[in-house]
């Protein structure tokens, strides 16, 4: 297959051509040429032919940006067993048109992806699609807390990394050995802060808001305790850490300190987080009930400072997929979660354009998540293998019922215009473009 990109301004550190407007050749997956444009040349409207003919055009004046591709480092399809909230092949549709072209795959399934059996499952059922995907193991056996799982056995069998997903590991001991394993093979342990005995009963966020709704609060120490225990894990063994969803200032600063002692420690937060507050809960919509939960304005402040900073390193759409019934109930018995993953990049531009360049926002979708799970990355120039996100950062893009990708039906941006646009993907020698 050959495509064309035309008049498309690079983004990539690693490229001698990035932030310059160029023309891209790709043939068989491989980048063939790569040509700069004069300013001249580079005013036209930017367009991308594959075999010949012309597949999308933009307008004039209309700015096409190409990065690496991007990754989604905390992702729940559902499949096996949980079918009906979402399917891989759903899941992977998502994601190519939210611009992935890389998912690390939670193994919160039934059965869990514990054996070397659910990762060839798993990892077989994506195989000839245009996203990649990576499966995560557990790190308990089931993820079930009680005994490790083998993960050896499963990073030997394609497991790019390992964590227990939505249930977060509670037992300090068990904490500590897997932190331990991982080591033999340079290993990275995922874990979403929260300690769920002082979480349990709670509904959103402890504070103001809480008790004007009447609503049962987690308090933040579920958040930064379990942060702590775990820190002081990785500074005990010096081993691997990622820390996802971190929701306030204060685990925030926490990181920002580990980092200085130069702690082998990175995160990643959602793009609701960013984006929305526990205000969000004064209509009891249980869309906005999420793990761990939405918080203060303070709190989402703080969050974009740390990904401006670079404490905070990429950004994890913890795309949790329900259908309609779980989520329309009485707020206690509803689901967690939001699936967000084909528009994670509107929101997080919609929300950061007046604080981050949209150099920052390629950072933290393709770059430091590459770099972090040791994905396999060309520059991109003459001679690298292709996998680029196509998108631009004008105009608004409206995610409508009719038009997205997932099985899932608990998105609340859904109608909403939000900033910029998706153009598409190409990776694995496919062209997956947004239409």
């Amino acid at each position: 297959m050959q495509v064309l990109i035309n008049k498309v301004r690079v983004l990539d550190k690693q490229s001698d051509f990035n932030d310059k407007v160029v023309d891209i050749t790709i043939t068989d997956g491989t980048i063939v040429t790569i040509t700069e444009q004069n300013k001249k040349s580079a005013k036209t409207a930017p367009s991308i032919v594959a075999e010949g003919k012309e597949v999308w055009k933009g307008n004039a004046g209309e700015e096409l940006l190409v990065s690496n591709g991007w990754v989604d480092v905390f992702a729940d399809y559902r499949e096996p067993g949980l079918e009906h909230k979402e399917t891989i092949a759903t899941g992977l549709s998502a994601a190519a048109a939210g611009g992935f072209t890389d998912v690390l795959l939670l193994p919160n399934t039934q059965p869990a992806v514990s054996s070397k059996s659910v990762i060839q499952f798993v990892l077989g059922k994506a195989i000839g699609n245009v996203v990649s995907l990576h499966a995560l193991g557990t790190v308990t056996a089931n993820a079930e807390g009680k005994e490790l799982a083998e993960m050896m056995d499963m990073y030997a069998n394609g497991a790019t990394a390992f964590t227990d997903g939505w249930k977060p590991i509670q037992n300090a001991n068990l904490m500590l050995k897997a932190l331990e394993y991982v080591k033999a093979f340079g290993g990275t342990v995922l874990q979403m802060p929260v300690d769920a005995p002082l979480a349990a009963g709670g509904l959103m966020n402890e504070g103001a808001v809480s008790t004007a709704l009447g609503m049962p609060g987690i308090p933040l120490l579920a958040e930064t305790l379990m942060l702590y225990r775990d820190i002081e894990l990785l500074r005990y063994t010096n081993s691997k850490l990622h820390i996802t969803g971190i929701s306030s200032a204060v685990a925030v600063e926490m990181i920002r300190k580990a980092k200085k002692e130069k702690l082998n420690i990175s995160c990643s937060v959602t793009p609701y987080h960013l984006a929305l507050t526990e205000d969000m809960l004064n209509t009891y919509d249980s869309a906005y009930k999420v793990t761990p939960p939405l918080r203060s304005e303070a709190d989402r402040l703080a969050l974009i400072k740390g990904l401006e900073d670079g404490t905070i390193d990429c950004i994890a759409t913890h795309h949790r997929p329900h259908e309609w019934d779980a989520k329309t109930k009485e707020f206690e018995y509803a689901a967690d979660g939001m699936a967000v993953q084909e528009i994670a990049f509107n929101i997080v531009w919609d929300t950061l354009k007046d604080y981050l360049s949209i150099e920052r926002i390629t950072e933290v979708l393709a770059e430091a998540p590459r770099k972090l799970f040791g994905l396999k990355t060309d520059a991109i120039a003459k001679g690298g293998v292709a996998s680029l996100t196509l998108f631009s950062a004008t105009g608004k893009h409206t995610l409508t019922t009719a038009s997205k990708k997932s099985a899932a039906m608990n998105n609340p941006f859904i109608g909403k215009a939000l900033a910029g646009a998706v153009i598409g993907i190409f990776n694995n020698s496919k062209l997956n473009l947004n239409k």
